[in-house]
């Protein structure tokens, strides 16, 4: 009751505090101001990181093409899709990915109540730590719009909020895989977290296929830039623990 509580205050201040997840949708504000929030992590580093599934029609796809470049993902997970296929979100975590949150229903944050907020954040997080057998150390909202209930549910629930830096803009109906891969990589840099879509559940029909056909040139480009590409989880390492 008493964390309801704060929850329910929180929700009568969100007026007052709005500006932080307003300026958290933001891109070029959110990198400068909360780098950490937007996913700047170490310099020779690239997060890669996909929303919007398990999609037992795209996500074992994508897996290939990772398996085949030897790179893992941090893979964002909608809890309702993960009750659809279990058996896939298992197999994420045993083949070396990392798994987070994107909540339980992709709908806009700030049209949820305090308590709302706190249950899709909750039963998301559940089932992904007892279906992958991972506990989710990070959470993206849907839209990568915040509110204040998210955050404190976020704290209250030991995930951190990460956004991104560089998107392909992979969901719309126009996309296709030369303008993803010249919107990730326009001012992409070491430090960068890189969003994309595993699933079209949420997006235009059949775009997770413009994605994958973009996928191995960002990889190669990465590559070429000699920049690592992985998890979020290896993403904010500090310097002094990864040199020898």
């Amino acid at each position: 009751m008493r964390y309801a509580r704060k929850l329910l205050v929180a929700g009568g201040v969100a007026a007052a505090v709005q500006v932080a997840p307003a300026v958290a949708a933001v891109g070029p504000v959110r990198r400068r101001v909360l780098p950490g929030l937007a996913g700047r992590g170490r310099a020779g580093h690239v997060a890669l990181t996909f929303d919007d599934g398990p999609d037992p029609a795209s996500t074992p796809a994508f897996l290939a093409e990772l398996d085949r470049h030897r790179v893992s993902a941090t893979f964002f997970l909608l809890g309702r899709m993960l009750t659809d296929c279990p058996e896939l979100g298992r197999e994420l975590a045993d083949a070396g990915h990392e798994v987070a949150v994107h909540g339980w229903e992709h709908r806009p944050m700030p049209l949820r109540g305090p308590l709302a907020t706190y249950d899709d954040l909750a039963r998301a997080r559940d089932l992904v730590a007892a279906t992958t057998g991972q506990v989710p150390r990070w959470y993206r909202p849907p839209y990568g719009v915040l509110s204040t209930a998210a955050l404190i549910a976020a704290r209250h629930l030991g995930m951190t909020p990460v956004l991104w830096t560089n998107w392909g803009r992979d969901w719309t109906r126009a996309a296709t895989a030369r303008s993803v891969l010249a919107t990730l990589t326009r001012d992409l840099r070491g430090g960068a977290t890189v969003l994309l879509h595993d699933s079209d559940c949420t997006s235009a029909p059949g775009s997770w296929r413009t994605t994958l056909v973009a996928l191995p040139g960002l990889l190669e480009e990465l590559r070429r830039r000699d920049l690592a590409a992985g998890p979020l989880r290896d993403h904010f390492r500090t310097t002094s623990s990864t040199t020898s």
